[in-house]
């Protein structure tokens, strides 16, 4: 008789995303997100307005045919400003999520590898980092680097790594007393290679949630400075100074159009991203594993 061959298990990651599937929330959240992403980053090929467009014959005109959003008080195509304000605050979430995480792995990867010292000294620094009220911190940075899309990535960069640093150091201080990288300490393997072989293949759980929740709180701080005329600073379109400069009383309550789009879709795409991010922390929960 021929032998069975046993049934392999799913692997934790194939468990994980059929948890996710069946997760309500997080589903809707991607049902709106994906059709989202691909109406701002395909619109240049179909609309007709660019951005800074300016339409003499339609300034503070309401949603028409022509104008689907609107016009401004100059004549720009509120929807075309609302698409480029998403490219722009997607950009600017994508890079600073991706830099954050990079300085929070290194950071919290070296300092369960690398030994009690290396340990203690990133670890103060962090520390120093978490204690700096919040916003102060961000408008200080924001006022020396200046406006524009880099500048914005640096200050939310700086602002957001040392939570994951400590995440990244947490699961690799257990990781550190297991038997293969006792071994291979032992061997002699360098720091980087630890990082690599052993350090992110077992942070990335951590790194994927970290960055789609990350990629939300981004895209509203980037916002909240652009409001505040130290992000995105005009005639670039940004939902934060697209917001601003519609918060004026007459604009509020004649033209509600430049302030109800904007603010709609930066709400719709926050209150996405922030459903997908906890429908994959859910998934990713080892406690999951129990039920």
């Amino acid at each position: 008789m021929l032998a069975r061959s046993p049934i392999r298990s799913p692997g934790p990651f194939t468990r994980a995303f059929d948890r996710f599937l069946l997760n309500r929330a997080a589903m809707f959240g991607l049902s709106v997100a994906v059709p989202m992403l691909m109406i701002i980053l395909s619109y240049p090929l179909w609309w007709r307005f660019l951005p800074n467009d300016i339409d003499l014959m339609a300034m503070n005109s309401g949603p028409t045919a022509t104008h689907w959003f609107g016009t401004d008080g100059v004549g720009r195509d509120v929807f075309a400003r609302v698409m480029e304000g998403g490219r722009i605050s997607l950009l600017v979430a994508v890079a600073s999520t991706a830099l954050s995480g990079l300085i929070g792995f290194l950071v919290g990867a070296v300092s369960a590898l690398a030994g009690r010292w290396a340990d203690a000294i990133s670890m103060r620094f962090v520390d120093l980092v978490m204690t700096l009220p919040p916003v102060i911190f961000l408008l200080v940075l924001a006022s020396i680097t200046g406006t524009g899309i880099w500048p914005t990535v640096m200050v939310i960069s700086l602002l957001s790594w040392p939570l994951l640093a400590r995440m990244i150091r947490s699961r690799l201080l257990e990781l550190r007393e297991r038997d293969f990288v006792l071994a291979a300490r032992g061997m002699g393997a360098s720091l980087p290679h630890l990082l690599l072989r052993h350090g992110l293949p077992n942070s990335i759980d951590i790194l994927v949630v970290y960055t789609t929740l990350q990629i939300a709180n981004a895209i509203l701080l980037e916002a909240g400075l652009s409001f505040l005329g130290l992000g995105i600073a005009p005639p670039a379109a940004s939902w934060g100074n697209m917001l601003n400069a519609a918060r004026s009383t007459s604009v509020l309550e004649q033209y509600p159009w430049q302030w109800l789009f904007p603010g709609g879709a930066l709400v719709l795409a926050v209150l996405a991203i922030n459903f997908i991010g906890d429908g994959l922390r859910d998934a990713f929960d080892p406690r999951a594993e129990l039920n």
